[in-house]
């Protein structure tokens, strides 16, 4: 990297000119802002106290020995406390050379350490994925893919919550109400079917509290005393004492779930290398409350539920077994973070949970310090904001949420009804359309929610997100099928250039423009990887594509007459489509060869 080698040549300026000691770390080395002449620039203001001479002095002497002592630098100006260097185009071909036939650019191999275990998706076994699972799928898939693609060693891994007293509400509604309905005999995917009795409970418990409120109860004391949800708490009781029949329903009744959740990770190209099960931890999670008990570190209050007290953290007491001894969400993530540190002594313990949950991370993390697990300092909530959509907030229990599979099959209808409007595919036939179609609708939706920085709220439409000009997928997509097809052309006239037949050109701004931008990919790589944000891999793969686009209205490629630039062009715009199939696919998003 050229950087690592101006910081070692700027440490020997500074000992040689200034006399001073200095490690290659304190140099500031950017790339040069666009207004600015140059491609690298360093920034002298820390280096003032060694040189003890104006900024613009400094930067002066500092460049000059650098053009004399670096064949790399052709030449510098000095903005102020800038230094903006000129890289010679030699350079910037020798990295082509090396980098453009390198399938894993970008990429670093894994490094023998500990692995990072990323937990995302974490459905319940009460109702389908929705728009919100989809966020939090995607940005922890996309997550895990660019830590391995920075060295890392990364565990891909989901936690099912199929107990609790959520899934006993669906079991009991089914009991109620189902008349025996089961997928099969419906034609309904098993999570949705068991969704739609999760919502039919939410509406008859509804009821109940309305008419106990009528007959003068009060309605918080309502909410607590119907029946509905007597019966449900009960269920659970039974549940956990495992009670043969309900053992049953609810192995089956998960079952049709699970078949569901299957077809809908495969749609959306999600996988994990292990799944763990609420009902296999929460035991676990009530041993080590037990051992908190026996230490002291948490109470038994007088109706015998189990507390962990915070106040002296400043925050407050947390339950942790309710008083009729079942398990809370707290008790099985105890259990669950116990069992991943035995079964990989990760170095980080990774939650992707969206942000209404930062508390209960918090307090996970705490909890398990007051147990004297030293592991716990690598516990890290990759915390999201919400999905939102033009009318609103989305409610499980209320059915008003947007299911996965409807939303995914809303996004090729969209890809088709755009792409007809404009008359884009009408040499295909209808399998490669209905393939196509697939392809920029799962694009476009997966680039529209990971080119948001994982912390913010987003707002999700639709219609914005396929847009073959804006930044979108569906843009970068486009440009891929572009250079793709320069490529199918090149080959077919018989020109198959070699990049090691490239050399003494005089780059073009828009070529050298280009070749920088390919250059930066590793460090974007990084950057991503050290924020957890995929955002950034979107953003550089948008401008990537935008920047191609601009080199192409600029220079002929195929028709340059100059043999020596043609086939250097060429070359240029594989190794773009190269880089952008690398970044893309570090968000899932899969790009077209003809569009």
């Amino acid at each position: 990297m050229i950087e690592s080698k101006l910081a070692e040549a700027l440490t020997n300026a500074v000992k040689t000119m200034y006399q001073q000691t200095v490690q290659p770390a304190i140099f500031q080395i950017q790339k040069t802002r666009p207004e600015f002449e140059g491609d690298l620039t360093v920034v002298v203001f820390p280096l003032l106290r060694l040189s003890r001479k104006a900024p613009e002095t400094t930067a002066s002497e500092l460049g000059q020995w650098l053009a004399d002592e670096m064949p790399e630098v052709t030449g510098f100006n000095v903005i102020k406390g800038f230094l903006n260097l000129e890289i010679a185009d030699t350079y910037w071909f020798s990295f082509f050379k090396s980098a453009s036939d390198n399938e894993k650019f970008g990429f670093k191999q894994q490094q023998n350490e500990p692995p990072v275990v990323i937990e995302y998706s974490s459905p319940n076994t009460n109702k389908p994925l929705h728009l919100g699972h989809v966020r939090n799928n995607l940005l922890g898939w996309s997550v895990a893919e660019i830590l391995k693609a920075s060295g890392k060693k990364v565990l891909k891994v989901n936690l099912v919550n199929d107990r609790g007293i959520h899934i006993c509400k669906s079991m009991l509604a089914w009991q109620k109400w189902g008349d025996g309905k089961t997928p099969k005999s419906s034609g309904q995917k098993g999570d949705k079917l068991v969704g739609d009795f999760y919502v039919l409970f939410d509406k008859k418990y509804k009821e109940q509290i309305a008419d106990l409120v009528k007959q003068g109860v009060d309605e918080k004391e309502a909410a607590l005393k119907a029946p509905l949800i007597l019966e449900a708490k009960a269920m659970l009781v039974k549940w956990e004492g495992g009670d043969e029949e309900i053992r049953k329903l609810w192995k089956e009744m998960n079952s049709w779930v699970y078949a569901g959740f299957d077809i809908t990770y495969r749609q959306m190209g999600i996988d994990f290398d292990k799944i763990y099960y609420e009902s296999e931890t929460y035991l676990l999670g009530k041993a080590l409350v037990n051992e908190g008990l026996e230490k002291g570190v948490f109470f038994k209050k007088e109706d015998g539920s189990v507390w962990c007290d915070l106040t002296d953290e400043g925050l407050d007491e947390k339950l942790l077994l309710r008083s009729d001894g079942t398990s809370v969400y707290m008790t099985q993530d105890l259990g669950t973070a116990q069992l991943r540190y035995d079964d990989y002594h990760p170095q980080k313990l990774m939650y992707v949970v969206g942000n209404e949950q930062n508390y209960h991370f918090d307090v996970l993390q705490r909890v398990l310090k007051k147990l004297g697990k030293s592991w716990a300092e690598g516990i890290y909530h990759l915390s999201y904001g919400m999905v939102e959509l033009p009318h609103g907030k989305m409610k499980s229990r209320e059915g008003t949420v947007v299911d996965a599979d409807d939303l995914m099959e809303e996004m090729a209808a969209t890809a088709r009804r755009t792409s007809e409007e404009l008359g884009k595919f009408d040499d295909f036939t209808p399998e490669e359309s209905a393939r196509l179609y697939n392809m920029i609708g799962m694009g476009a939706l997966k680039y529209f929610i990971l080119k948001v920085d994982p912390k913010k709220t987003m707002l999700f439409n639709p219609e914005e997100s396929i847009d073959f000009n804006g930044n979108t997928g569906s843009f970068i997509q486009y440009t891929h099928a572009r250079i793709r097809s320069v490529i199918r052309k090149a080959n077919a006239a018989g020109i198959e250039p070699k990049a090691n037949s490239v050399s003494g050109l005089l780059l073009q701004k828009k070529e050298k423009t280009l070749l920088k931008l390919l250059y930066d990919f590793p460090q974007v790589v990084d950057a991503a990887a050290e924020a957890y944000s995929p955002a950034q891999i979107a953003n550089y793969s948008y401008d990537l594509a935008k920047e191609f686009n601009q080199f192409y209205h600029d220079h002929s490629i195929l028709k340059e007459e100059d043999t020596a630039k043609r086939d250097f062009r060429i070359l240029l715009s594989a190794f773009t489509s190269k880089v952008l199939r690398s970044a893309m696919g570090l968000l899932g998003i899969q790009l077209p060869e003809r569009m």
